[in-house]
């Protein structure tokens, strides 16, 4: 930080340049940490609902708790560990396995027991909410990182917690209003996420009905028949090339292994071979087909297949049509999957598979547009989500270190 400019009423401080009437503090300063507690040996939780529940770091995310899956601690169990309890005006903080996830209690699990891998900030003294940004915060969350014991299961000691210095301004009203602004974000990005979810809902169920056959669209009534999909596409097997040809520095073509190499149901450049055994191309619909086995997704270039993945060129089918009843059927290939030592499909078994599918390239050609137009607004959807993600994320580098104020200086 030595040479860092510093703007009139600013300061360089051990966190950065700050504005002069802020003040550092560390945790130990503003809140009390208190560990969790886990049951005594040899007890469990329970399903049935008592009147105490107990919060797992698995039930955590980023600014609060999934109700979905709470687990209960039974009532004669529940007097040896009452004091390990969380309350609506704390915060949380994971400190094993998944470290730095931070959030509030909802009103429903106000006086919860805690996992003895979180702690809770308790007596805060200065906005609960503008803390709970600080603590999510890069410069935190990287710190985290930095001072976690190595080990079988990553740890964050308490006394690390304690020593995190939170650049704090001097009211609780700035400290107030900059915490408003960030929450207003993050709801906006809330409603999205649950659109996003709606969304996808109705696509599964379209999918179910049209794919299916339930449901027909206008102008179209004849039958549907079960054929075997190398009936309708041409099958192409991988075959792995001599691992001596592997790379990272783009020589040859991308290679497609398995799963890691295909995100968001498009394939991915990964690894490079510069020995082409079997080549797919650029919009041919991919599967993997070794564990996990039947991942769908569609070549973004032409690929060399490795051995743990197979392609499909359309033949008799629309090629979007088979590509969706292909994600429809994607759970099935694990229950047909062979082997031993790990599980795998080979070509008869996907030769063979059995596609129920309309007859008519036109109806076939009308359901993927359909799907194809719902897949775009989920996308766009989320694109907005994520550039609110983005914003959310350069207004806590501003607000958080008093770049950007929003109250004039006291």
């Amino acid at each position: 930080m030595e040479g860092q400019e510093v703007k009139e009423g600013y300061k360089l401080t051990e966190v950065g340049v700050i504005p002069e009437d802020w003040e550092i503090k560390k945790i130990s300063e503003i809140a009390e940490v208190k560990g969790g507690r886990r049951l005594p040996k040899g007890k469990s939780l329970i399903d049935k609902k008592t009147q105490h529940p107990y919060i797992k770091v698995s039930d955590m995310f980023e600014g609060g708790i999934l109700l979905d899956h709470i687990k209960y601690v039974p009532n004669e169990i529940f007097p040896l560990i009452k004091n390990y309890r969380i309350y609506q005006d704390d915060l949380f903080i994971s400190v094993a396995g998944t470290l730095g996830i931070v959030g509030k209690i909802p009103t429903e699990l106000n006086g919860a027991n805690l996992t003895e891998n979180a702690d809770r900030l308790t007596n805060i003294k200065c906005n609960k909410d503008f803390l709970l940004y600080q603590l999510l915060s890069s410069r935190i969350q990287t710190y985290i990182e930095s001072v976690k014991t190595v080990g079988a299961q990553p740890k964050l000691a308490l006394s690390r917690i304690e020593e995190f210095k939170i650049p704090l301004p001097p009211t609780k009203k700035e400290q107030e209003k900059i915490a408003q602004v960030l929450s207003d974000v993050d709801s906006a990005i809330a409603h999205l996420d649950k659109l996003i979810h709606k969304k996808r809902n109705l696509k599964q169920g379209t999918m179910q009905q049209l794919l299916t056959g339930k449901k027909r669209l206008p102008g179209f009534c004849g039958e549907w028949e079960v054929k075997k999909l190398g009936d309708l596409v041409e099958v192409v097997m991988g075959q792995s090339p001599d691992s001596k040809t592997y790379n990272t520095e783009e020589k040859g073509v991308p290679l497609i292994q398995g799963n890691a190499d295909i995100s968001n149901r498009k394939t991915i450049k990964r690894v490079w071979t510069s020995q082409v055994t079997k080549l797919c191309n650029q919009g041919d619909v991919i599967m993997t087909v070794r564990a996990p086995i039947g991942a769908i997704g569609i070549a973004s270039y032409d690929s060399c297949l490795g051995r743990g993945a197979c392609s499909f060129k359309a033949k008799n089918i629309n090629k979007l049509y088979f590509f969706y009843l292909m994600i429809f059927k994607e759970a099935t290939w694990e229950t047909i999957g062979q082997g031993s030592t790990f599980t795998a499909v080979n070509s008869n078994d996907i030769f063979n598979f059995p596609l129920f599918v309309a007859n008519s390239l036109p109806e076939q050609k009308q359901i993927a547009q359909i799907l194809t137009d719902m897949d775009a607004e989920i996308e766009a959807l989320e694109k907005k989500r994520d550039k609110y993600k983005a914003i959310k994320q350069g207004m806590m580098q501003e607000l958080l270190t008093g770049k950007t104020r929003l109250i004039p200086k006291s």
